[in-house]
């Protein structure tokens, strides 16, 4: 059986994020902690794939269920979807042979960077860059789909993960709707997610809207707002894709199950993830 699980549904700082000392970060119990954001696939051989690195990676190992992950597959380059790689090194795991697949940019940026090239040479990681589908393991393919988000360091490709019955798609972060839905040709969410024949769709939910980035411009950190999304999409028609908002940022109200905002997107049809949430595909 084919399995996706959702091992953290937070921003790259996760909740409490460092340095926050707004009420959103305080006083916190065990069951307010959000990890970043990552999955877990485990294939038709029972074999696990990684995909983000974070430095919860104990953690969302332990929530998966697997010792070790057998392949590691990065979105991008920004720092809470890579900042684990070390973990896997002679430090903490002592790992060998592990496919790495990514973007040619974001495999170019491992070479060019003195701590994760060390892993290359020592043999921990295979860098394997994206030439089309990825055949991860049985019954498991991996589409990476291009989107604009900030290419500082590397460009940016969300996931389209293909199991023997469902197909999920993958998408933590990207700068706009406009460009994203521009740069494939689609008119509409629907539109897209249709044209990428998806059943389900993690999706970018980083803000409710952007009155949360106080002292910051939205500019700085250009992600779609939920607000927007919902706007776009309305509720939920028959037979639409199962949307679920991911990659919230510390100071998004959807962590709140309680909030008035937690409750529109379910009633608009909508669910917001949670970490051990499980996809059979």
């Amino acid at each position: 059986m084919v399995r996706v699980v959702l091992l953290g549904v937070a921003q790259d700082g996760g909740r409490p994020q460092p340095g926050c000392a707004r009420a959103c970060c305080l006083d916190l119990g065990p069951e307010d902690v959000r990890y970043p954001v990552a999955l877990g696939v485990t294939d038709g051989d029972g074999q696990g794939h990684l995909i983000e690195a974070t430095r919860a990676m104990g953690e969302q190992l332990r929530t998966w269920g697997h010792r070790t992950p057998s392949s590691v597959s990065l979105t991008h380059a920004h720092f809470g979807h890579v900042d684990g790689l070390g973990l896997l090194g002679k430090e903490t795991m002592g790992l060998a042979d592990v496919p790495l697949h990514a973007s040619a940019s974001m495999i170019d940026l491992i070479g060019r960077t003195p701590m994760w090239s060390e892993l290359v040479k020592d043999g921990v990681l295979l860098p394997q860059p994206f030439e089309g589908p990825v055949e991860l393991g049985e019954g498991v393919r991996l589409e990476p789909i291009p989107v604009p988000h900030r290419a500082e360091l590397s460009d940016m490709h969300a996931m389209v993960i293909r199991g023997p019955s469902t197909s999920l798609l993958f998408l933590p972060d990207h700068d706009t709707w406009d460009a994203t839905l521009r740069a494939h040709n689609a008119t509409s969410i629907r539109d897209w997610l249709d044209d990428l024949g998806v059943d389900v769709a993690l999706i970018d939910g980083t803000f409710w809207s952007d009155e949360e980035l106080v002292g910051r411009h939205q500019g700085d950190v250009p992600h779609p707002s939920v607000s927007e999304t919902l706007e776009r999409l309305g509720p939920r028609q028959e037979d639409d894709v199962d949307i679920v908002f991911i990659h919230l940022n510390h100071t998004n109200p959807l962590h709140n199950p309680s909030s008035r905002e937690h409750k529109l997107v379910r009633a608009y049809g909508w669910r917001v993830g949670q970490r051990g949430d499980a996809f059979t595909l």
